[in-house]
């Protein structure tokens, strides 16, 4: 449905959509989660909604389920417009409580280019420690 229907995507969403949500890589996100099932669809992406608003202000999931060693990784993304305000804090805590749940999760990791301090201090402050390594595009790489 997105982009080309935002309006029938702010139907069933049951609110509107900040004009530059969703950005490019999440669109991938989304047509791999639709074709997902028995569950799996869970793991990926979910829409941060300010409440205030009601307006989709960017997301948090995962890549997809556990792997077989029972780790996870998050990502996240709020809008420029509303960076700065506690927003990905407040869905990052909700997130990882939910996780610490599901049967076979044993650790999330994340991923966060170097010199992206407001992620540093986001990761840091939930619990992930660098593992001291970077992935292939670059990211270093943190462990919860």
């Amino acid at each position: 449905m997105l982009p080309d229907d935002r309006a029938g995507a702010e139907r069933i969403l049951g609110c509107a959509l900040e004009s530059t949500w969703p950005h490019a890589a999440l669109l991938e996100i989304l047509t791999a989660q639709a074709d997902m099932r028995d569950g799996a669809e869970r793991y990926v992406a979910w829409a941060i909604i300010d409440r205030g608003t009601a307006t989709v202000i960017g997301d948090i999931g995962f890549h997809g389920p556990p792997d077989a060693d029972g780790l996870i990784e998050v990502g996240y993304s709020v809008e420029p417009a509303w960076r700065r305000r506690g927003i990905a804090g407040e869905a990052l805590t909700a997130l990882l409580a939910w996780v610490e749940r599901e049967p076979g999760v044993r650790g999330v990791t994340a991923g966060c280019a170097p010199d992206n301090v407001a992620s540093i201090r986001l990761l840091e402050s939930h619990g992930f420690a660098r593992t001291g390594t970077a992935d292939a595009a670059g990211d270093m790489r943190w462990l919860r």
